[in-house]
């Protein structure tokens, strides 16, 4: 050990007075790196920001919706972002909402799968269980689910927007005449001479205190899908593919 220096003490870099000559209380590299990315940041952001597309001009984003469809959390995020934009929200017919997209009554669609797919972009969305829609007091209320065999021997009424097309095993044709409506449908039921199989959206939307249903665990799904005409991908749907996909109001496309 040298006589004159003290040990056990590590040297002091970076303390009050300790920077070079002319450079007191210059950051040390940590601050200035933070200091950098800062800048960066804040470029990116400032950039992102004034790539933004004004789509004001556009006016509104006509927007089908299929009976039962749920479109109301993606339209929230579209007002928070687009409010030069309204959203006019048309509900369309199972039978009418390929003619919709095809005349251009509406932009973009949430429509039920099958749907005829020529010139159509088709995003599927998510899937609804098929249920069997009877009275309140029907013996097949004594089960909480219901296969297909389960329906055998029952009247089973197809509608005219019927959406499904499910064949049921066993099961009796109506003796009246075709039913054109689902909640037509679901009014016949209510009087115990039949049942009626739809997505579980649908038993909700026409639900009745005298009918109630029960899920048909083998019964094929029904498939919600976002579809618009392919050549007619303008700015508005681009947005709103970009928000059912869960972008941030930033991300690219």
């Amino acid at each position: 050990m040298t006589p004159g220096r003290s040990s056990g003490r590590p040297a002091r870099s970076g303390g009050r007075g300790g920077g070079a000559p002319g450079r007191r209380g210059a950051p040390a590299s940590g601050q200035r790196s933070v200091a950098r990315k800062a800048d960066r940041t804040s470029g990116t952001r400032r950039e992102s920001d004034a790539a933004a597309p004004d789509l004001s001009g556009l006016g509104a984003f006509r927007l089908g919706a299929a009976p039962g469809a749920t479109p109301g959390k993606w339209i929230d995020v579209w007002k928070q972002r687009m409010p030069a934009n309204p959203v006019d929200l048309v509900t369309l017919e199972f039978v009418d909402q390929a003619a919709a997209l095809a005349s251009g009554e509406v932009d973009a669609a949430l429509v039920r799968l099958p749907i005829e797919r020529a010139g159509l972009s088709i995003i599927p969305l998510y899937d609804e269980i098929t249920v069997a829609v009877c009275s309140a007091d029907s013996s097949l209320t004594v089960a909480d689910e219901l296969t297909l065999a389960d329906l055998a021997g029952e009247v089973v009424m197809v509608t005219g927007d019927d959406a499904l097309g499910i064949e049921v095993p066993g099961a009796i044709a109506p003796a009246f005449s075709a039913i054109a409506t689902t909640d037509d449908a679901v009014a016949t039921a209510a009087t115990g001479v039949g049942i009626v199989l739809v997505p579980m959206s649908l038993a909700r939307l026409h639900h009745r205190k005298d009918t109630t249903y029960r899920p048909v665990v083998d019964a094929p799904t029904s498939t919600v899908a976002l579809a618009w005409p392919t050549e007619a991908t303008t700015p508005l749907v681009e947005t709103f593919i970009g928000i059912v996909r869960g972008r941030t109001a930033n991300s690219s496309r």
